[in-house]
């Protein structure tokens, strides 16, 4: 019986401790690719936007939830 608990309880940590992971500040930024999004074409998608936003001489508005009062 303790057996099976210890297992049980081995099996738990380990699933809960292999999702976890460090990364440094200078691999956050292949973390946040574009590619990463759920969208079809990601790249094309930020090209677009890129676009847009060099045109009309502004930014942000795209996707970001809430108002100017940073109260998401």
């Amino acid at each position: 019986m303790i057996a099976r608990v210890l297992a049980i309880v081995l099996v738990v940590a380990a699933a809960s401790v292999s999702g976890c992971a460090t990364v440094a500040s200078y691999q956050r930024e292949r973390l946040a690719d574009p590619i990463m999004s759920f969208e079809e074409d990601a790249r094309e998608e930020a090209r677009e936007l890129h676009w847009i936003e060099a045109r009309e001489g502004s930014t942000g508005g795209a996707g970001a939830a809430g108002g100017g009062c940073a109260c998401n």
